[in-house]
């Protein structure tokens, strides 16, 4: 049983796969519970380096599973627990040293945007579209959503979703600033392998170093933030990769002035 999400490990790579499709990967809680499972078992594998976060289906993400809630006589406490499931994992993944890749394809609707946002970089296919929805059946914000999607495109755009039924395009949301590219729908798997690849064959820890720095910048005081930086460049300094980084660097430059 993979309740809704697929785990693949492969030379570095984690590959997270919502997989609900008849249910436009909308989360359930059997699918919060395995969100937030997966997010401990990847972030504590030392071997992994980076991780895609995909979705089967035509769509990447329709938020929580409200038809669910609805037909099962969910209570506002179900809700809460469901929610606090899927945060678990947000924040596991967002505090975590790991760089991760989204593809995102077709529809992202409420809560799949701030799931969305749990990825670093986002790739959208040009046929996605963006949307809150929340107002729309009288809830409100969650899975990061008031959080996340402000840091990305701030305050006054965050609110035009929240207060009105508007639907970005790909093209407008690569405007606004929601996701880092657009490419066709062919191409997305191969640009997003292609990012991975790029993290995996490079300065993979210094990658993943500098995202959790961003990541936890935001909610801590800037001399706490200068600290940290002092502190991470130190550790990485002494490592055997940057070691290695350094001295070419440095050979290199000495031969450009020679």
């Amino acid at each position: 049983m993979t309740d809704g999400i697929l785990l693949r490990i492969d030379n570095g790579l984690a590959r997270v796969t919502f997989d609900r499709p008849s249910s436009l990967n909308a989360m359930d809680f059997p699918m919060a519970r395995r969100w937030k499972e997966v997010a401990h078992e990847v972030t504590s594998d030392s071997a992994v380096g980076a991780v895609i976060l995909d979705a089967a289906g035509p769509a990447f993400c329709a938020g929580g599973d409200v038809v669910a809630m609805a037909t099962t006589g969910a209570s506002g406490i179900d809700v809460t627990e469901t929610a606090d499931a899927i945060h678990d994992g947000i924040r596991t993944f967002a505090e975590a040293p790991l760089p991760m890749v989204a593809a995102v394809q077709g529809a992202v609707a409420g809560g799949g945007l701030g799931l969305m946002l749990t990825a670093d970089y986002v790739v959208a296919s040009e046929n996605a579209r963006f949307v809150s929805r929340y107002a729309n059946i009288g809830l409100t914000p969650d899975l990061g959503v008031s959080t996340l999607l402000p840091a990305a495109i701030g305050q006054r755009r965050t609110l035009q979703l929240l207060l009105q039924d508007r639907m970005l395009t790909a093209a407008e949301a690569l405007d606004w600033g929601l996701v880092a590219e657009v490419v066709a729908s062919a191409d997305l798997v191969t640009r997003v392998e292609q990012i991975a690849r790029f993290w995996l064959d490079g300065a993979t820890a210094a990658f993943g170093q500098a995202t959790r720095l961003v990541r936890m910048g935001a909610g801590r005081t800037f001399a706490e933030n200068l600290a940290d930086e002092a502190a991470t460049i130190g550790a990485s300094f002494d490592t055997p990769e940057a070691k290695a980084r350094v001295a070419a660097f440095a050979a290199a430059s000495a031969k450009g002035r020679s």
